[in-house]
């Protein structure tokens, strides 16, 4: 099989057209489509279905990409790990967490990481899924649960926990909640069902709810801005993770004593970066801004 048209063939397979692969791979959409003809004719079996609304894999083409995903991320690999300096950390680092995490605290504080490793690029993926790290769609993930990929190195870095907060014109207007039970009669914020992968995320809905009463969100929002933004303005009453205080500035924190799930925190990647330099440093880089969090 030629190594160009299985490359053509994965940017295809991953792109769902001829024209969107095209343009991944700075090639005109027909001679994409004769690289597939060709790599289909060489094989003898027909690797997609062509269909007016774009391409499906057959079953064959199914089990070749899988086979040419897994050598790209092997060699995607093993090209991060020799162009590594001995010397000091350098190459580029993909990293991803989860939206809210990634731009509310991780965000406003790369440029210090990247002053301080100038060798060192990043690319990061905001995504609330998790990332497959074994097949290099990221090198490494701030994850905000447990990992269950066994074969992944994972170190925990914090707990986060929760702040229920309400803007001072809703508590005017509602009252202000003294107990749990209270938040019976209470507007709420939540989620949903569309959420970070975060255990008890909603947890807000359940504490402290009477046996028989029913809690619904007046708001269900996958966001944490947007719930911040919805709280702001005075709708209701959220639980925000504390490392958004910067931009909870001028809410009122309330149930102070509420009994929250802490949020464990874990630094994950695969076992092949063990010793990569720049994985290290930025581990420690988030260790030693995580222990001044405040």
């Amino acid at each position: 099989m030629d190594w160009d048209k299985l490359r053509v063939f994965h940017a295809v397979a991953e792109a769902g057209s001829f024209t969107h692969a095209g343009d991944t791979l700075n090639l005109s959409q027909s001679a994409v489509s004769r690289q597939i003809s060709a790599l289909e004719e060489a094989l003898q079996v027909p690797l997609f279905h062509r269909h007016a609304r774009g391409l499906i894999l057959t079953e064959q083409g199914e089990s070749l990409n899988r086979t040419v995903r897994e050598v790209f991320a092997k060699l995607a690999m093993t090209e991060a790990l020799l162009t590594e300096s001995k010397e000091k950390p350098a190459g580029r680092l993909k990293v991803t967490t989860t939206v809210g995490f990634g731009s509310s605290w991780l965000a406003p504080r790369l440029p210090t990481f990247l002053d301080q490793y100038p060798d060192v690029t990043m690319q990061l993926l905001l995504d609330d899924t998790d990332l497959d790290l074994a097949m290099r769609e990221a090198d490494v993930a701030i994850r905000m649960h447990t990992p269950k990929q066994p074969d992944l190195v994972q170190r925990h870095l914090t707990d986060i926990q929760w702040h229920v907060c309400a803007s001072p014109e809703y508590l005017k207007r509602a009252g202000t909640p003294k107990t749990a039970e209270d938040l019976d009669n209470h507007k709420l914020i939540l989620f949903g069902d569309h959420h970070p992968p975060v255990p008890d995320i909603n947890w807000l809905a359940d504490a402290g709810r009477r046996v028989g009463s029913s809690r619904k969100a007046l708001l269900e929002v996958n966001s944490l801005r947007a719930m911040v933004l919805a709280v702001r303005a005075g709708l209701g009453i959220a639980a925000v993770p504390d490392y958004m205080h910067a931009e909870t500035d001028g809410l009122v924190q309330i149930l102070q004593d509420i009994k929250a799930p802490k949020v464990d925190v874990y630094f994950v990647y695969p076992e092949e970066l063990r010793n990569s330099k720049r994985v290290a440093v930025f581990r420690d880089f988030l260790l030693a801004q995580l222990n001044q969090r405040g």
